[in-house]
């Protein structure tokens, strides 16, 4: 690692960082303007690695920064306004790579594992995904077998990041019981690829419909590893692997803030210099309502960084954080998707081009509302986090309890009408996914409230913005869709007939 970024005040570094991307992507490269072009130039990448970005991610001990949540927020931000691709890049590395290595890794494969980093320019990934169990991840096949030093794991593993280009994998697995039964419990491999025996070929690409600078697709496991090269696990696999995916989703609003500003910087512009009948399309009342959104967007997801910098670190267990984890990657990653969406219908006709900032951002956040868990998932699960915390505090009411609740005690009351719901354990799926999306704008309006200093017209668009999606959910509870749909569809529905 280059002494001088070693030791370089982060705020001098950072900027400069920004500086450095916003050259690559616009000018030297203009890569954003290729459109359909698939994989980053190797020269980008190499140019990019130069100023060793990773090396956040890295403890001290090993050449590295040391492991800042804040240092990691802003690598990841700062890559997301020029590329979101680039910040997915980063995420992938830093909180499902780096992170659990540092944490869990034994001290000799640390120790040659970050010097690839910092010397080589390394990247790697984490594999649990299998085609037949997505987010089933305790039903995963792959298996291993340990014999004597050296354990072989055998699998297939897909929609990994990075596959086919990663120096190094943490592989999932789960082992081959004497009866043939796969144990419950879930075991973790560090690989590397250029070694004989550890080499995981992608056997097959994705054509993925954004993110073209990534490569998906099927990963054929058939390797060899040594006993040094499994993660040691504080109690059991399946918390390491939730401490981990809850870790990486505290740090999706890194990448979120960086990608919302872009866009909000964009349409603000954007809005300014169009004319429409000889006025600025923002004196148009409807498109100031819109720019608002995205600035409460940009508000939400400060207060998001601010409270990932204070829980996330890797010396807290995030095991059983799942409430907030989810709160954070569902909201930010529904946020990303409507900054998109309203930026691609200011832009007019011109943002509906691949090669437009509006377009190619609307594919390429679109998938993170699905990996890492669906959002409907885990609004799901928010919700029925939140109505077992509620039967045990004897509750019924949603704004009773969460008046009362840590993470809203102070944001519940900016809502109470909208919040004045009975819920019961006999709700829907549907309803509790409902009350799963007003949680989450709860939780998260109480970190921006957090925020001491921050700006009071942004904190007030932002409580407005909350108030007309709180009301629009409350609404929606209330009238109790039950429609299932029906298999015979076709019976008497054909208009020509009638």
């Amino acid at each position: 690692m280059n002494a001088l970024v070693e030791n370089m005040d982060f705020s001098i570094y950072i900027e400069e960082f920004k500086k450095r991307l916003k050259y690559l992507f616009r000018e030297k490269y203009n890569y954003n303007a290729l459109g359909l072009t698939r994989d980053f130039p190797a020269e980008l990448v190499d140019e990019i690695m130069d100023q060793t970005p990773l090396s956040v991610a890295i403890p001290q001990r090993y050449g590295g920064r040391g492991m800042k949540v804040k240092e990691c927020l802003q690598i990841l931000s700062a890559a997301s306004y020029e590329s979101l691709p680039l910040s997915l890049i980063f995420g992938i590395n830093i909180a499902l790579f780096l992170e659990p290595l540092a944490k869990y890794g034994q001290a000799a494969v640390q120790q040659r594992v970050f010097k690839e980093f910092i010397e080589n320019k390394a990247m790697g990934g984490l594999m649990i995904t299998e085609k037949a169990h997505g987010s089933d991840a305790l039903n995963m096949k792959t298996a291993f077998e340990q014999k004597q030093n050296m354990y072989h794991i055998k699998g297939q593993k897909h929609w990994q990041g990075l596959s086919g280009t990663a120096d190094f994998w943490i592989v999932t697995a789960r082992e081959t019981r004497p009866n043939g039964e796969l144990a419950r419990d879930i075991d973790f491999f560090v690989c590397e690829n250029n070694k004989e025996h550890q080499y995981i070929p992608m056997t097959h690409r994705y054509n993925n419909l954004g993110l073209y600078a990534i490569a998906y697709g099927i990963n054929e496991i058939d390797i060899i590893v040594p006993k040094e090269q499994k993660l040691l696990n504080e109690t059991t696999g399946i918390k390491l692997m939730l401490d981990t995916l809850h870790r990486s989703r505290l740090q999706f609003p890194g990448m979120g803030l960086g990608f919302i500003k872009r866009l909000l910087d964009e349409s603000l512009t954007h809005c300014q210099e169009r004319q429409v009948g000889g006025t600025p399309l923002l004196t148009i009342d409807s498109v100031k309502n819109q720019i608002a959104k995205i600035q409460a967007a940009y508000t939400l997801c400060s207060g998001m960084c601010i409270f990932s910098v204070d829980i996330s670190g890797i010396d807290k267990n995030l095991a059983l954080m799942s409430i907030e984890a989810n709160v954070l990657k569902a909201l930010v990653t529904d946020l990303m998707q409507e900054s998109a969406q309203i930026s691609l219908q200011l832009a007019g006709a011109n943002g509906y081009r691949l090669d437009h900032i509006a377009g190619r951002s609307l594919v390429d956040c679109r998938p993170f509302q699905i990996f890492e868990g669906s959002n409907e998932m885990l609004y799901t699960q928010i919700a029925e986090g939140i109505l077992k915390l509620m039967r045990k505090a004897k509750k019924t009411n949603l704004y009773g309890f969460l008046k009362e609740y840590e993470r809203t005690s102070l944001s519940a009351e900016y809502f109470v009408s909208q919040l004045d719901l009975s819920i019961d354990s006999t709700l829907k799926q549907r309803n509790l996914i409902l009350i799963g999306k007003m949680i989450a704008r709860v939780i998260s309006f109480q970190f921006v409230l957090q925020l001491d200093g921050f700006n009071t017209q942004l904190i007030e668009i932002t409580r407005q913005s909350l108030l007309s999606d709180l009301a629009a959910f409350y609404g929606q509870f209330n009238i109790q869709n039950d429609v299932n749909p029906i298999l015979d569809y076709e019976m008497n529905s054909d208009w020509t007939t009638f």
